[in-house]
């Protein structure tokens, strides 16, 4: 081994060292969840990877459709064809229809259970008081929040920190996407962006 590549291997080890040493639990803390946060999981169902589909719907070009029955999101592009991302969905009943637009968008938002989620689930109202936005957070890394006539319907599409569930019917009525999925969607959705939810 040359002395220039010991250097470098010293310089790299030492540097490890110290960033571990007397805040070792600090650095695991503060980027351990943030990974596991944007892992895809092993095994998931390839269809449920975001990935370039032929579109043949009626939707414009720019508006997002929400398919709760197939789980899959729909952005429509201008050439006949759609982003596809695959989406945990709302429990039976629990699921917003119709159409909406994208009002709203936050990085790392904050999660309060609603008065009707705390009812359903009681176990809920250890988090009344809200939980801020980061790695723990339901609503993952990013959310798009729908609003219908200036209101907020209080339906997101937002991340997840448990992305094993995409593909499933198990949310109180919001849209789930990998973190990895909803970063690009919140990177390309403008605000004023129509979404229809079938």
């Amino acid at each position: 081994m040359t002395i220039d590549k010991i250097t470098r291997r010293g310089l790299v080890l030492g540097s490890i060292a110290l960033m571990t040493s007397g805040c070792g639990s600090g650095v695991r803390e503060a980027f351990s969840p943030i990974s596991s946060a944007f892992a895809v999981p092993r095994g998931m169902d390839p269809r449920l990877r975001r990935q370039e589909v032929a579109y043949q719907g009626s939707e414009a070009p720019g508006t997002l459709v929400v398919n709760t029955y197939e789980r899959f999101l729909y952005a429509v592009q201008r050439d006949g064809s759609a982003t596809r991302y695959g989406i945990a969905v709302g429990e039976e009943g629990l699921t917003l229809k119709g159409r909406a637009t994208i009002e709203r968008k936050e990085q790392w938002p904050s999660w309060t259970p609603t008065a009707s989620m705390i009812r359903r689930k009681p176990h809920l109202a250890q988090y009344a008081g809200g939980v801020p936005g980061g790695p723990n957070n339901p609503l993952g890394a990013r959310a798009l929040y729908l609003y219908r006539g200036g209101r907020d319907t209080y339906f997101r599409l937002h991340g997840t920190n448990e992305p094993w569930l995409i593909g499933q019917a198990v949310s109180n009525g919001c849209i789930r996407l990998t973190n990895e999925d909803i970063l690009y969607l919140y990177d390309n959705t403008p605000l004023g962006t129509p979404v229809l939810i079938v």
